[in-house]
Parts: structure tokens; C-alpha cells; sequence
């Protein structure tokens, strides 16, 4: 087998067989939404930023959230088009999503530079997210609460595996893990 193929087995973006996604468009399982409920205290409102299809906000909304949802592109849904860096405003809300991965850093950094004390911050990344110096340098300026895993890479396309990082705006402790 070629170091190609092994790394598209992997789902490595790079080696992989097939085109990316535009725009970053991977929508993210209910079930792991309804996963970090069980796990996470969320206040009744939610900002859905990174919106996709809607995966994330209708879930959150199944579980009695109220969400405002936008996305760089509607794709034919009645959102708010907007690029996430074009929020301004102080945001109260709590916000749960899932960025662009290329992106995912500058994104989180420009929402916590946007959020209010005490509101939570919770991303769908790769577990690989915990690598890089850029984003050690992150974790060192901004700790998340807590990074919780899923189990067997049951939420991911492929061999790659994903969780919720959540942060709390003001944390500055250590940060835990789990697996659900």
C-alpha cells in the first residue's frame, strides 16, 4: 500500500482521494450534540455561528435552546449570511460549532476576544487539535475547561477522532478530560 493510500484510509486531507468540502462544510452528528448536553450547563441562549446544514442548531433547539444561526453562505437555509469574523458586538450568548478546521484557531480567538465572562465556548474538532505550536500557544493563553472525546471515532467520516472543546470565558485553571 502507498504512503498515498495509507493516508487516505486515515482521512488525512492531504493524501485523501477525494476533493475537500468547500468552504469546510463537515456537518457534525446530532448525536454528539445531544452528547454535550448531557455533559455540559449551557445558558437558554446560543450563538451557531459556523451554521452548515443546521446539524448543531437544530439539535441545540431540540434540547429547548433558543439559537441565532449564521454561516459565510446560506445554502438555501433562513440564516443570517455572515462571516464569523465580522461579529463585532460583545456576544453573551453561550456558542456552540463547528469552524472550518483551517481556520478553527483565529476563529476561537476572535470569539473569546468577543465574550462575555462566565459565557462557554464549545468547538467540534479533530482530537489532533491538541497538536501545533500555534495552538499550544492558545491553549497557554486560553485553557479550555475541558476537552471531551468521543469514543471509538464514532462521530467522525473517518479514522479520525473528534470531541468538544469547551471553554468558559475567564477560566484560567487546568483543563480536564473526558470521553463520552
Amino acid at each position: 500500500m502507498s504512503s498515498r493510500n495509507i493516508y487516505a484510509t486515515l482521512g488525512a486531507s492531504n493524501h485523501s482521494a477525494t476533493q475537500r468540502e468547500p468552504h469546510g462544510l463537515y456537518c457534525t452528528h446530532p448525536e454528539a450534540v445531544r452528547q454535550l448536553m448531557k455533559l455540559e450547563q449551557f445558558s437558554p441562549e446560543k450563538l451557531e455561528p459556523c451554521a452548515g446544514l443546521g446539524y448543531i442548531a437544530d439539535t441545540l433547539r431540540q434540547g429547548g435552546y433558543m439559537v441565532r444561526e449564521s454561516d459565510l453562505l446560506t445554502r438555501g437555509r433562513d440564516i443570517v449570511q455572515a462571516d464569523v469574523f465580522s461579529l463585532d458586538s460583545p456576544i453573551t450568548a453561550d456558542i456552540v460549532t463547528n469552524p472550518p478546521y483551517s481556520c478553527a484557531a483565529k476563529i476561537i480567538r476572535h470569539l473569546l476576544s468577543l465574550m462575555q465572562p462566565g459565557t462557554k465556548l464549545a468547538m467540534w474538532l479533530r482530537i489532533l487539535f491538541l497538536e501545533s505550536a500555534e495552538r499550544k500557544r492558545l491553549f497557554d493563553e486560553f485553557p479550555p475547561i475541558g476537552v471531551w472525546c468521543g469514543k471509538n471515532g464514532e462521530f467522525g467520516a473517518s479514522a479520525q477522532g473528534y470531541g468538544w472543546y469547551v471553554w468558559e470565558k475567564g477560566h484560567e485553571g487546568t483543563t480536564s478530560l473526558g470521553w463520552f
